[in-house]
């Protein structure tokens, strides 16, 4: 590979993906909307002249990973419009640009656990029934179906990602954020369903696990099969606040809230197809990826008090 287009390489699956690549040498056009403005790369994915200004960038390209999405279930909820057009409209837009490059890149898609909604049977397999429960899930499944859609005359692959974390730049609103930056501060860690599981996977972990996968597509691979990138442990949010809280030594008080009507109240993933094609498994246990987390929140913390006291000394 020589040179990759990823987009959403600001967000925090990419913030981890692009500097692996650049390690390897390999040249990395990164599109993003957050970009500074009127910079090449500062694209709208919902803008409708999304596909002209994605094929200038994807020319000359050997592999797109297609990270670039409305990607929390409450911006779904909020603004579903703008979450279809972003999600579905993004990524036809992208599979157009590619298909009309001279050089046909092929095309990686993150998805999400949100497509099976709540799954009968734990851990889910990748045959699990896709039942979407919101608007963002409805969106993933919909991209799925582009992207087979465009088949052959693309390569393309999906992989569907669980509960990623261990990032500060990360949505302060995220759970795993919410839980450690509170943690640190001694503040409140709001519970939003104590019984509700996740399936929690280190960026770091998921970043590695889509270069092997892009390998597979720049080799040749032309029929790969969706493959969840996922820890396979289920932890409750209400275990995730205690951890959070004791790694952390805090004092911070832990709110029970009730759980919102359109979020997915459990989910395993099952890691065994990660296992078979790409020898890939998640290496990073939680209670470590917390520590790191809540580490890099009380530099970054101390960091912010001290610039403050530091403008308010005469």
């Amino acid at each position: 590979m020589h040179r990759i287009a990823i987009t959403g390489s600001q967000g925090l699956i990419g913030r981890h993906l692009c500097p692996v690549l650049s390690q390897r040498g390999v040249e990395v056009i990164r599109i993003d909307r957050a970009l500074p403005s009127g910079t090449n790369g500062c694209v709208d994915l919902a803008s409708d002249h999304a596909t002209n200004e994605l094929q200038v960038l994807l020319d000359g390209c050997d592999g797109v990973v297609h990270l670039g999405a409305v990607s929390r279930v409450v911006w779904g909820q909020r603004e579903p419009e703008r979450c279809l057009r972003t999600n579905v409209e993004g990524t036809h837009a992208v599979l157009q640009a590619a298909m009309r490059c001279r050089q046909r890149p092929w095309v990686l898609l993150a998805s999400s656990r949100e497509v099976y909604g709540n799954a009968a049977q734990q851990p889910a397999s990748e045959d699990t029934p896709m039942q979407p429960l919101n608007v963002y899930a409805r969106s993933k499944v919909e991209a799925e179906a582009c992207m087979l859609a465009s088949r052959p005359a693309l390569r393309t692959g999906t992989v569907r990602l669980s509960s990623v974390y261990g990032d500060v730049l990360d949505h302060e609103d995220r759970v795993v954020p919410a839980f450690c930056r509170a943690a640190v501060l001694n503040g409140t860690l709001q519970i939003e369903g104590r019984s509700h599981v996740l399936d929690l996977t280190y960026a770091e972990d998921v970043a590695a696990a889509i270069v092997q996968v892009m390998e597979l597509l720049h080799a040749g691979e032309s029929s790969l099969p969706p493959i969840h990138l996922v820890s396979g442990v289920g932890t409750t949010l209400g275990e995730l606040a205690e951890l959070a809280r004791s790694t952390a030594n805090s004092r911070a008080l832990l709110l029970d809230a009730p759980p919102r009507s359109y979020d997915v109240c459990r989910f395993v993933g099952d890691p065994s197809r990660a296992r078979a094609l790409l020898g890939w498994q998640a290496t990073t246990p939680l209670k470590e990826g917390i520590s790191r987390l809540l580490r890099n929140y009380a530099v970054l913390t101390a960091e912010h008090y001290a610039s403050r006291e530091g403008m308010s000394t005469p």
